[in-house]
């Protein structure tokens, strides 16, 4: 994982991070269709690509993979949460334990696509907790946090913190898609 220079004033909660590709043409056209389209169809294959990145990255050794929790009301409109399709399948392909209970989503945020950078870590602020019969699960654990994309990090950010709170050992974020860093002119 390299960081920006905001990551090197203030790191993220998670230990590191693993994307397949760029959010970038073509892929964040698959990322829309497999999330907004009815694009269950593209999981494996997405999960194919994210599970040889993590391998190819030599990423450290998990004991669980944990999908991003999506809110009801989002999840019945959509059907299926992405991030659970891609972490059970990434975690079948890697011999890792997948779990979509651990964490849950308290408060339906915004999509933080649509806001200003600055404000989308105040946005899931306190949007997760680990269930009040899961901390155990999660206490000591090596988890990887699995989601689509990564902009900001900021949703991820808020979900390793109360991972991390709950007493898990590392959290790795694992995700398909990142938003390349801006580069200097």
């Amino acid at each position: 994982m390299s960081l920006c220079a905001d990551g090197l004033r203030s790191p993220p909660p998670f230990d590191a991070a693993v994307s397949a590709v760029d959010y970038a043409y073509p892929w964040a056209d698959v990322v829309a269709a497999f999330k907004f389209a009815q694009g269950l169809d593209r999981a494996g294959a997405l999960a194919a690509l994210l599970a040889e990145a993590v391998a190819r990255d030599r990423a450290p050794g998990v004991d669980l993979a944990v999908p991003v929790p999506l809110a009801p009301r989002r999840l019945a409109e959509r059907g299926y949460n992405q991030a659970w399709e891609l972490a059970r399948r990434v975690a079948r392909r890697l011999g890792v334990r997948a779990d979509a209970t651990p964490l849950r989503r308290l408060v339906e945020t915004p999509h933080v696509a649509d806001l200003p950078r600055d404000a989308r870590a105040a946005a899931v602020r306190g949007a997760f907790a680990v269930g009040p019969r899961r901390p155990s699960g999660v206490r000591g654990q090596r988890i990887a946090l699995v989601d689509d994309v990564m902009t900001t990090g900021a949703t991820l950010a808020e979900a390793a913190r109360v991972l991390r709170h709950a007493g898990a050992a590392e959290v790795h974020a694992w995700v398909f898609a990142r938003t390349p860093a801006p580069r200097d002119a």
